[in-house]
């Protein structure tokens, strides 16, 4: 199925079953502004967020990484219907692996600006979905031996492959902000934390958290994103960075 995002400046070919790429690839690709180098979106799907970070900045070079083969096939499309081809590539990847990530070609401190959308739930204590692509995208899967994978697990992963002074942005459920903040503690710091908000007077419903890696900066929260109005239609401020014409207030 093809769409777009960003006002249609982003064509996006999706599959009609799996996960669909929407407002957390726009937001977490916001946090992101210029760049002139490696940009590693981990756990990428169709390649939504980090081709519309790669959009923006037409000097940057860009890495998909995804577990699912069908799921990187739709991606790479993705780059060749956006004119990419020469600066952006998809690796089949489990972001978990060591082994794996050295077999797809990513190398340790590889990424100069790293953007991450992982799994928001866990096998251990939610509800599976039956489509194995959902359930893959959505839920982090036991390891190979039947150990237990998690955030942690995942940021560690994501610090490994920053350069020292690299940028890293991940989107999430408001109530994971505790799990983010410990498990960026020693690998990511001058954490930045902007709040998701579904309307005025509501709690948060996402989190996004930016951070420097190595960095021992302190923890500073930004000020939060409304993304609907009283009508239901986005806030000037949602609708201008859905459109492509703005970042978020970092």
């Amino acid at each position: 199925m093809d769409t777009t995002l960003l006002d249609g400046k982003l064509r996006l070919r999706q599959l009609r079953n799996g996960h669909r790429a929407g407002t957390d690839a726009v937001l977490l690709s916001a946090c992101v502004g210029q760049t002139h180098g490696a940009v590693l979106d981990l756990g990428a799907g169709a390649g939504a967020a980090g081709l519309s970070v790669a959009l923006r900045n037409p000097q940057a070079s860009l890495i998909l990484a995804e577990i699912e083969p069908q799921i990187a096939a739709v991606a790479q499309q993705n780059i060749t219907l956006n004119g990419m081809a020469d600066r952006a590539r998809v690796c089949i990847v489990d972001v978990l692996s060591a082994r794996s990530r050295a077999e797809a070609g990513i190398g340790r401190r590889c990424a100069d600006v790293l953007i991450t959308n992982p799994p928001y739930q866990d096998a251990r204590t939610s509800r599976v979905s039956p489509d194995p692509l959902k359930a893959r995208a959505h839920t982090f899967q036991p390891g190979p031996d039947g150990e237990p994978v998690d955030l942690d697990n995942w940021m560690r992963a994501c610090a490994g492959l920053l350069k020292p002074g690299g940028m890293f942005a991940v989107v999430h459920r408001a109530d994971m902000l505790g799990e983010i903040i410990a498990a960026s503690s020693g690998r990511f710091g001058a954490l930045q934390i902007l709040p998701v908000y579904p309307k005025a007077g509501k709690p948060a419903m996402r989190v996004l958290v930016r951070g420097i890696a190595g960095s021992r900066a302190p923890l500073s929260i930004r000020h939060g994103l409304v993304l609907h109005g009283s009508g239901g239609s986005f806030t000037p401020e949602a609708a201008a960075i859905h459109a492509g014409d703005a970042l978020l207030d970092f």
